[in-house]
């Protein structure tokens, strides 16, 4: 196998690949990439055995086609104190071992043989659903904030993917829930009435949003009875789905809450933040004071001290005092694209359901905090 390929092509394939391959692995095989030379194009394989990312380099010089495997992080490494725009000259010696050459540079890449690479043979029956890139990306953005860590409960560790009707339009809607808070976002589709809902898992919603903030082109998903296939210009993900029930989470969602505060969103996070600062461990809850044109936010850390501060807002009923987990409301304030926040509360205890505005087809639930 000897190949001849650009530095900046290769490396932004890798760079993909190190969200996939896990640092530590049980089976040596998993840390590595496959590379692989066919048909005048060069093809990249990288799984944790869940996720599999494939990627096609056409702009490639192949001189002997072949196929090895390498370790994904040393390769990474190396790539990325090339020079720019570089060639790399790779050459397979023996079965474990790669020459790469490039300028005046010259390594020596131990392999294992392809032969243990695990080979996957899925077959996508579903119909292909095309997606808009950025809409999607934003889907994801604003409900992965709300994905939980709890490993107990699996089927809450990604995003529940389904479709939902409203006002006769179809929508694609991602759900996400650590019971604690729920993120809830849409996008509309047409012409899809087919799709199975599934649990989209945590590392492959991370894994999709730094494909989709770097990759422009067409992005289109199939199912099949357990993965999610995603194509992307080049780039395929096949994922597992999270196997598990999602709860039924429209229970959880106020409708009749019926005091209202909007409060500016940038004056709103930039507040919790400052006062919040006074305590080391930023699960301690954020007070608001709510009156009817302003909020008094308090933090009080039993061993650090404590921050006040008061912002304008405008509130349509009396004055109710509410705690919530400071770093939970700043995440979703964070998502809220309207300039202003709009929070609809019931009393201090109830779950909040929080607005946007701008953006009719998300809203976000959190629960408030005993102090």
């Amino acid at each position: 196998m000897q190949f001849v390929v650009k530095r900046d092509a290769l490396l932004k394939s890798l760079n993909f690949v190190q969200g996939v391959v896990e640092k530590k692995n049980t089976l040596p095989i998993l840390s590595n990439v496959l590379i692989q030379l066919k048909d005048k194009k060069l093809f990249i394989v990288a799984t944790d055995l869940d996720i599999v990312f494939y990627d096609v380099i056409s702009d490639v010089k192949v001189l002997n086609e072949g196929s090895t495997t390498t370790s994904a992080a040393i390769l990474f490494d190396i790539l990325r104190k090339i020079s720019s725009n570089a060639n790399l000259n790779f050459d397979l010696k023996s079965e474990n071992k790669l020459s790469l050459k490039s300028d005046n540079s010259d390594f020596n890449l131990l392999c294992l043989p392809t032969d243990n690479f695990p080979t996957f043979t899925d077959e996508f029956e579903g119909r292909e659903i095309y997606l808009n890139n950025k809409r999607f990306l934003k889907l994801l953005n604003k409900t992965k904030i709300s994905i939980s860590n709890d490993d107990t409960r699996h089927y809450l560790n990604g995003i529940f993917l389904h479709l939902t009707e409203s006002h006769g339009r179809n929508f694609l809607t991602g759900v996400a829930t650590d019971s604690h808070r729920l993120s809830s976002s849409s996008l509309e589709i047409e012409n899809v009435a087919d799709f199975t809902s599934l649990i989209l898992p945590r590392k492959t919603v991370f894994q999709l949003c730094s494909l989709l903030s770097e990759i422009p082109d067409k992005l289109t998903m199939q199912t099949s009875e357990n993965k999610i296939k995603f194509s992307l210009g080049n780039i395929t993900l096949v994922s597992k789905v999270i196997d598990g029930k999602f709860p039924d989470y429209k229970k959880v969602v106020p409708t009749n809450n019926t005091k209202t505060l909007v409060v500016p969103s940038k004056d709103f996070i930039n507040s919790i933040e400052r006062v919040a600062s006074v305590s080391l461990d930023r699960k301690e809850g954020v007070k608001l004071m709510i009156n009817k044109d302003n909020i008094q936010l308090s933090v009080n850390s039993a061993n650090s001290g404590e921050g006040n501060e008061k912002i304008n807002a405008s509130y349509n009923s009396e004055n109710l005092n509410i705690s919530f987990n400071s770093k939970y409301l700043i995440d979703i304030a964070s998502e809220v694209e309207d300039k202003n926040l709009k929070m609809n509360l019931k009393d201090s205890v109830s779950p909040v359901l929080i607005e946007d505005v701008s953006d009719k087809n998300s809203y976000y639930v959190i629960m408030p905090m005993k102090i």
